[in-house]
């Protein structure tokens, strides 16, 4: 029977035993619908089921002679059979077989990836969650923009996470797929029977239609998904790498006493995880290119697909899970300095609570173009010359005839930005 995978054990799916024993199950239950067709001896299918077995070095030994991998597993198992042998793979094309076995081992990576998501979910929502009230800056075009909180920060990736979870899930009903309808997709040489027979009990559905493939948008659907999760976490690490700069310092990687930045700088914590993450978004991203190119085949079929998808299938989805375990345990452990946060929010002397300000003078009457200008050039003053803006705002004529100055400093308030925190924090169940 098909193995059972764990979140551990993603590079297990990609081994060849792995491979060739699924592809096994495959034949084996074809022999199965074969014979509750009548079309094979109902003895043979129970000796199939028994006897079928493969040696990989076997394999490539015949391999060697055939240059046809599928052929010489067949070969392998029909002399490991005996007589009844020769009913495996009757009425089936090599591609029957694997695209249907990769469908099965599709489906066991998107569950590894699935349950990485989850725990990346459940830590985000926990750390989102302790810091849903710590305000920081926001920043947009790398400027101060006006005040947010961490959590929030951690709030929105959380939200995309959760999108990533809708993408993974529907992804993996796209290629949990399999064909058993001959060379060219028509059942010339084998029932459609046999195919919903095998689909059932691998678990997968089968394709409404099919030439010798299953199509290869579906293929690239997959891999584009991966790659839009994987962008996410380039994404996330981004921000940390911003973070964690020397000047901003307000989060960074754990550290751990032991560890070294660098090779001459002792001093030196460097964000070498979140580096690495965006490092690997962009392998993944470029696999997902190579996907997409193997969506045109010539007419029925050609094996252009073949070779790519050796390397990019295995790769994505080894380079995804360890993105996702890796990135899960860099916001587990992710170190956040709530002082350093507040120091910056107040870095500019107040002019984050410009937007306040300019809605309150419009809320008494001022004219919103003008309004604008007032604070506008008080803002550039401390922006250009250091100056103090608060105490201008108070001394500028203009605004002096709308607002007092206890009003004015009424709007130096970050909690006026954060009033609705709560509210969107209750959209997730937080």
């Amino acid at each position: 029977m098909i193995e059972r995978y764990t979140e551990e054990e993603m590079g297990r799916i990609w081994t060849e035993q792995n491979e060739w024993n699924t592809l096994k199950e495959v034949e084996i239950l074809a022999s199965e619908a074969q014979a509750e067709l009548g079309n094979i001896p109902a003895e043979a299918a129970a000796e199939i089921r028994a006897k079928a077995a493969f040696s990989v070095d076997r394999i490539h030994e015949i391999e060697a002679e055939t240059h046809h991998d599928i052929a010489a597993f067949v070969s392998n198992v029909a002399e490991n059979i005996g007589d009844a042998g020769k009913y495996v793979h009757l009425g089936l094309t090599s591609t029957d077989v694997k695209d249907t076995a990769l469908g099965v081992m599709l489906k066991q990576a998107s569950d590894v990836l699935l349950r990485d998501l989850e725990a990346l979910r459940q830590v985000l929502r926990r750390r989102a969650t302790e810091f849903k009230y710590t305000p920081c800056i926001g920043r947009t075009h790398g400027i101060h923009a006006e005040a947010t909180t961490f959590g929030l920060k951690l709030c929105n990736w959380l939200a995309e996470v959760e999108r990533d979870i809708d993408r993974m899930q529907h992804a993996k009903e796209t290629i949990a797929v399999g064909k058993i309808s001959g060379a060219v997709g028509t059942y010339a040489d084998v029932d459609p029977f046999v195919e919903d027979y095998v689909c059932r009990h691998l678990g997968i559905a089968p394709a409404l239609i099919s030439s010798q493939t299953l199509q290869r948008d579906r293929h690239a659907e997959f891999l584009t998904a991966l790659a839009v999760i994987a962008s996410s976490i380039d994404k996330f690490a981004t921000e940390i790498r911003h973070l964690q700069r020397t000047e901003v310092r307000e989060a960074e990687e754990y550290f751990s006493p032991k560890q070294k930045g660098s090779s001459i700088m002792p001093h030196k914590r460097n964000p070498i995880t979140c580096e690495r993450m965006c490092g690997l978004a962009r392998v993944i991203r470029g696999n997902a290119q190579a996907a997409l190119e193997d969506v045109a085949l010539w007419h029925e079929r050609d094996i252009s697909h073949s070779s790519v998808e050796r390397v990019i299938l295995p790769d994505s989805t080894i380079a995804l899970d360890y993105m996702l375990k890796t990135f899960t345990r860099v916001i587990d452990k992710l170190l956040v300095y709530p002082e350093k946060m507040l120091a910056d929010l107040n870095l500019t002397g107040g002019l984050i609570y410009s937007p306040i300000l300019l809605n309150t003078l419009v809320a008494k009457g001022a004219v919103r173009e003008q309004a604008y200008r007032w604070v506008q050039r008080n803002a550039m003053k401390r922006w250009l010359e250091g100056e103090d803006f608060l105490e201008n705002l108070k001394r500028d004529e203009d605004i002096a005839k709308i607002m007092t100055p206890a009003e004015i400093e009424a709007c130096f308030d970050v909690h006026k930005m954060l009033r609705h925190v709560d509210t969107i924090f209750a959209r997730f169940g937080l």
